[in-house]
């Protein structure tokens, strides 16, 4: 027995945020789905973050960290989580002069979408940057990452590498799509 819902949208019965951390909170919501039954559904919501594809000259400006969470030393693109007002390539251009000591001379946004939509409450953009000139770094307390570049046709088979990570991966396929890399 099907029930008309407006288009797109189940009615949220209770929404209870069940834990909190600095970082992220995990909770869930009591939905009422198509058939009239109802269901937990499950979530975590995180900040907004950006993602930087740093071209300079035939290079792609990546950091070399070590994750905690998977126990494994990456390659990735910098980025970062979207501070209070910023915007995407404010907060892109941001994490870029902070992670590698290069400032751009323009950001662009290339794409922002829902991450992970099954679970997580989370947005991501990707930025390009380019025209980047060298300036002092300024990591956090809890960044110990080294910079790198890698030639821009390399950069793909590198992101594939284990422990290869979405973000990275997401934004050199989307700038080579816009034909930037």
């Amino acid at each position: 027995m099907s029930r008309d819902l407006p288009e797109g949208e189940w009615p949220v019965r209770e929404s209870i945020a069940e834990y909190e951390t600095p970082w992220f909170t995990v909770g869930r919501d009591r939905v009422e789905q198509p058939d009239g039954s109802e269901k937990d559904y499950y979530w975590a919501e995180l900040p907004d973050a950006v993602v930087v594809v740093a071209r300079t000259g035939d290079e792609l400006v990546l950091v070399d960290q070590y994750r905690p969470a998977i126990r494994e030393q990456c390659l990735e693109l910098p980025a970062g989580i979207v501070e209070d007002g910023e915007s995407y390539t404010t907060a892109g251009a941001r994490e870029l002069r902070e992670e590698t000591g290069f400032e751009a001379a323009g950001v662009s946004l290339l794409e922002d979408f829902w991450c992970a939509t099954g679970v997580l409450k989370h947005r991501r953009a990707i930025v390009f940057a380019e025209g980047l000139t060298p300036v002092e770094r300024e990591l956090d307390d809890n960044e110990f990452l080294s910079v790198t570049t890698v030639p821009v046709e390399d950069a793909l088979a590198v992101a594939r590498r284990e422990p290869a990570n979405d973000a990275t991966i997401e934004g050199i396929l989307l700038a080579q799509a816009d034909g930037l890399l």
